[in-house]
């Protein structure tokens, strides 16, 4: 016989795994990509952009459950369904724009993490003999042999507690910033200042939500959760659940960065400057706080990065995602060495960082219209074609992404 106490814990088990990519989907998009286009969002511009992060978030959901429902109906993942479809040059198009957003995500949320650590060192320790480069590469090797040895579960879940604690103050200071602030919520949303690189924040918002790599792997994920067509209601609610999450937690980073740095006239041009937006509730542990949440959601989002460009090769070839092919652990150690780049060779991450989310609008249109066309074919999707409402949704969906390729091609030319 089960003991009641037993029986709670196997539900709580399965239901955690049942909404396993909706963590996965959290996990990934609130990481130091989103804290920092949050935080720089909320300190240049108060939560005039905190439309941005609503459609966007509104928009992904769609996405979300067009992207799951043709893999659950065609049993094939989005790469290898594009390539049968589309032909080879297109996908092999769309793995390459992957390819350098998460590169150059990399890169920037690499050079985040060591201008940060090294922030708190410089001013928490007497060491004298570190710099950016070596806890680069201290991390880059932490990394790489948590992949070569496959023991990097427990690692992956205590960053997950260090995002989540850091995400927990954020919530608490966005609470005590509205409660204190002392003025009319109007003021929280100025006007926006004529600045050049206010598209590029736009753009970088709305890729660090609707982030192309991360949408491209909801279908291995759903695929290896072996959901069926009678999980599609499932399927909605787990892509509901980590969108709700994903706005309130964005929406509290930014106002949060309102409170503390916009209202008290502190832009954010430099890694170092984001360590204030904890000030109010964390006092002085807020520097720890924000460092160790900054390495937590850093390092936890470049190691699904490190994985995905050999899973996106698996996803168009149609093969078996075994990691242990020397060509894949290969691929791995190159994109964890692109981490190196600002530590090495100068820059500023922030807006590198930035710039490397607002990449990610340059592919979304056509994912959404190769969507569109494959989920009204019958020959595919046979009696669960999509329905007029969610043909709506995914043109609306369509044509928000193309304005917003608009704003990111203006954004990286003023940017430039």
């Amino acid at each position: 016989m089960t003991s009641p106490s037993r029986s709670l814990s196997e539900r709580i088990k399965k239901g955690l795994k049942s909404y396993g990519p909706a963590f996965f989907i959290i996990g990934y998009v609130v990481g130091t990509g989103s804290v920092t286009s949050m935080v720089v969002s909320g300190a240049n511009y108060g939560l005039s952009l905190s439309w941005a992060l609503l459609l966007s978030c509104f928009f992904t959901y769609f996405l979300l459950v067009a992207i799951s429902k043709l893999t659950i109906v065609s049993g094939e993942t989005l790469m290898f369904n594009f390539k049968k479809a589309f032909g080879r040059p297109l996908t092999i198009f769309i793995i390459t724009a992957l390819l350098v957003s998460i590169v150059s995500s990399c890169i920037g949320v690499m050079g985040v993490v060591a201008e940060v650590t090294m922030e708190w060192i410089s001013v928490k320790t007497s060491i004298s003999f570190l710099n950016g480069p070596i806890i680069a590469v201290f991390f880059i090797v932490l990394l790489i042999s948590l992949f070569w040895t496959g023991k990097h579960a427990n690692f992956i879940k205590a960053m997950s507690i260090m995002v989540g604690f850091m995400a927990f103050a954020f919530l608490i200071t966005s609470v005590l910033v509205v409660k204190e602030a002392g003025t009319s919520l109007l003021d929280f949303f100025p006007e926006l200042p004529n600045r050049d690189n206010t598209g590029l924040v736009i753009a970088g918002i709305v890729g660090t939500t609707m982030a192309g790599v991360c949408l491209a792997s909801r279908s291995i994920l759903v695929q290896e959760q072996g959901w069926g067509v009678n999980d599609l209601e499932i399927e909605r609610k787990d892509a509901m659940s980590s969108m709700v999450m994903t706005f309130l937690i964005s929406l509290a980073i930014m106002i949060s960065a309102t409170g503390t740095l916009y209202f008290n006239d502190m832009p954010v041009d430099n890694a170092t400057d984001m360590m204030q937006a904890l000030g109010p509730w964390a006092g002085d542990f807020a520097l720890t706080l924000f460092t160790l949440g900054i390495i937590g959601a850093g390092l936890s989002s470049i190691f699904p990065n490190l994985l995905l460009f050999p899973w996106l090769i698996s996803d168009y070839s149609g093969t078996e995602r075994n990691m242990k092919k020397p060509l894949y652990k290969l691929l791995v150690v190159l994109v964890a060495l692109s981490g190196l780049a600002i530590p090495l060779l100068g820059g500023k991450p922030v807006w590198i960082l930035i710039a490397s989310q607002a990449l990610s609008p340059f592919v979304m249109p056509l994912i959404t219209l190769f969507l569109l066309i494959l989920l009204n074919r019958t020959s595919l999707m046979k009696e669960h074609k999509i329905s007029v409402w969610m043909n709506i949704a995914l043109m609306a969906t369509f044509i928000f992404n193309c304005f917003m390729l608009f704003v990111a091609f203006k954004g990286f030319l003023n940017f430039l």
